[in-house]
């Protein structure tokens, strides 16, 4: 049992929450959701024990055990598989003591040992492990190697393993998906779905939380509000609730009837039927789930674009990638209002396609033909790290759009959130969403005829995601989608292509077909491979060849390897020091002695600083990761 009695909890002056009362039992699968900053991750800590409640009482049972996974990126030189199973602290302790008594050559305790042992069910713990790297996307022949030679983005999925290893009656889970591709995130849904015990979850992707929670808690004005039901149940709750404020209420209304106008003008229109159809499945969602964002600080369009060629742009024969293919034989025509969506595992070349189509720096061979009006919006999570850290929001935006006049800016900007002379602050400082928000703000206002978005999600809260759907699906030109948002791909894509195989085509199912489909690529590739063993088997691999092959691909891979250690270590010395700013930042004093009032604004200072700093290094650091990632697959 977890229970949260009258909880208040305040990060020096700031009040997170208050009044907090609700108890959580095995069985429960709570989402938990609120705006950034509404304190999601410091509730989490509280039930970690790393935060003290200013007020209340948190009860957990003693005899209950606790898993959540580390955000510290692992290394060392032991396997996988063997760092996974290392989440069962128990099972090792036993095991360590069945060596320890086995070289003593003791026979007493031994048989009380194995029998500990069969009870932690220790004898299939390796292919418990097996199963969970497998689930998560690994392939059976890395399960044994070393964990230092994993990229990132496989790291932290390693963290995830070892934690859903570890066994626990209360799990914790911050933002889960978010280095996972779909295949991956549809395996945990249903690993997650078995939990026995009690699990919180915190995501922005609302499907996950539609496949996963029976209860969620909504954290706002400083309240935790518990609903029974999944995320599109607590939506359909909530916007009952807000529904009843009539100012709220008429301005849904009045949103619905323009889309409905526009519907009824055009569906019947050859050349805006496309559009109308998109605009009426928007239709029919938003009259179901609208009311529950309708308080969205978040409102914005795309701008009409001024030319719509109708052929964009067009590959003939590709080959794509980097220093080896990964795309080979690629005929692609994207024409005006093609709406696309790319499925596929990481590291299938979904980003080498989107660069291909893009500027062509991933074009190997074959031909890229661009039509001379197209004008294409290209959104990357790199692309933060392009804007200028000491310009405001208001100076990017001026850059592209010298004519406008201030008003109109404010405005503009205002749509995505940023405010008052929040516009004129330098963007350093600035959270990885807000940043995002910024690129795509400045991408819209250039009027783009051709997005191309890749992962346009990430970072981004649930108020923000409903906001760039709505946009997207009224917006009128073309489009070329990557993402693991199931809802995004949904609502704004008539049609899905599939990367396999270094082969891209139509994937003629729908998306709720996807899991499906999966799985039986699953069980073919499983059959495959045990046929390629069999005939194999008579003509074993030169352990000379073999151990010459891995030295030359960790030569290769060493100084992407060595560039990502070194960030690694930049973060952790860079979080030691922000928690050592929030911990004296925790001393009450420094806010009621007007004396140390310069002393405040120094930690101030210094902790927003830290902070941009490790922004920065937190996007270095996937990029790196991402690089090591692509090298190891095209090896």
């Amino acid at each position: 049992m977890l229970g949260f009695n009258q909880l208040s909890l305040r990060r020096g002056r700031l009040l997170l929450f208050e009044d907090v009362t609700f108890q959580l039992h095995a069985g429960n699968r709570l989402g938990l959701v609120g705006a950034n900053g509404s304190g999601k991750s410091s509730l989490f800590a509280m039930v970690l024990g790393q935060l003290e409640p200013d007020e209340g009482v948190l009860s957990i049972n003693p005899a209950d055990r606790l898993s959540h996974v580390a955000q510290e990126s692992p290394s060392g030189p032991g396997s996988a598989l063997d760092y996974v199973v290392d989440g069962d602290r128990e099972l090792r302790s036993v095991q360590a003591a069945i060596t320890k008594t086995e070289q003593a050559g003791h026979a007493q305790g031994i048989d009380l040992l194995y029998e500990q042992l069969d009870r932690l069910d220790g004898f299939t713990a390796d292919a418990r492990a097996a199963r969970l790297l497998h689930g998560l996307g690994f392939a059976e022949d890395s399960h044994r190697t070393p964990v230092q030679e994993f990229s990132g983005g496989w790291r932290m999925r390693l963290n995830l393993a070892r934690a859903l290893m570890c066994p626990s009656e209360i799990l914790l889970l911050d933002e889960p998906t978010n280095h996972l591709d779909l295949p991956a995130i549809l395996w945990l849904e249903r690993w997650l779905k078995q939990y026995e015990g009690i699990l919180m979850v915190a995501s922005h992707d609302r499907d996950f939380l539609d496949g996963v929670c029976n209860h969620v808690a909504h954290i706002e004005n400083h309240q935790i509000r518990l609903y029974t039901g999944n995320y599109s149940q607590f939506e359909e709750r909530r916007s009952e609730q807000l529904a009843q404020q009539q100012a709220l209420f008429k301005r849904q209304q009045k949103e619905i009837s323009h889309i409905q106008s526009y519907v009824d003008r055009f569906r019947y229109k050859a050349s805006k039927a496309r559009q109308a159809q998109s605009r009426l499945k928007m239709l029919e969602r938003m009259t179901r789930i609208a009311p529950a964002h309708v308080d969205s600080p978040f409102r914005f369009h795309f701008m009409q674009p001024d030319r719509q060629p109708q052929h964009l742009v067009k590959l003939e024969q590709a080959v794509a990638g980097y220093a080896e293919p990964v795309l080979s034989h690629v005929d692609m025509l994207i024409s005006a209002g093609d709406r696309i969506g790319l499925l596929g595992v990481n590291g299938a070349g979904k980003s080498t396609l989107v660069k291909a189509l893009c500027d062509g720096s991933t074009l190997l061979s074959g031909e890229r033909t661009l039509s001379r009006e197209t004008k294409i919006g290209y959104f990357a999570q790199h692309q933060l790290d392009l804007l200028e850290p000491d310009q405001s929001p208001y100076d990017h935006l001026r850059a592209i759009a010298r004519d406008a006049r201030e008003s109109e800016l404010r405005k503009f900007l205002g749509s995505f959130g940023f405010s008052g002379e929040r516009i004129f602050d330098p963007v350093a400082p600035f959270s990885g969403g807000e940043k995002a928000r910024l690129v795509l703000a400045l991408m819209i206002r250039q009027k783009p005829n051709l997005l191309l978005l890749d992962e346009p999600t990430n970072h981004l809260d649930l108020e923000m995601r409903q906001a760039l759907s709505r946009a997207l699906v009224d917006y009128s030109g073309a489009l070329v989608v990557i993402s693991h948002d199931r809802h995004l791909l949904r609502s704004v894509c008539d049609e899905l292509w599939i990367i396999k195989d270094g082969t891209v085509g139509r994937f003629e199912y729908s998306l709720d077909e996807y899991p499906a489909w999966l799985r039986e690529q699953q069980v073919r590739g499983s059959a495959a491979t045990a046929e390629r063993a069999e005939s194999t088997r008579a003509e074993p691999v030169s352990r000379k060849a073999q151990r010459q092959r891995e030295a030359q691909q960790r030569l290769l891979l060493k100084p992407l390897r060595d560039r990502v250690r070194t960030i690694e270590k930049q973060l952790e010395n860079q979080r030691r020091k922000l928690l050592e700013i929030e911990q004296l930042m925790t001393d009450v004093t420094l806010y009621s002695d007007p004396e140390r009032k310069e002393e405040m604004n120094s930690l101030t200072q210094q902790r927003t600083e830290l902070k941009a700093t490790l922004e920065t290094l937190e996007w270095s650091w996937l990029e790196a990761s991402e690089a090591l990632e692509q090298a190891s697959a095209e090896d």
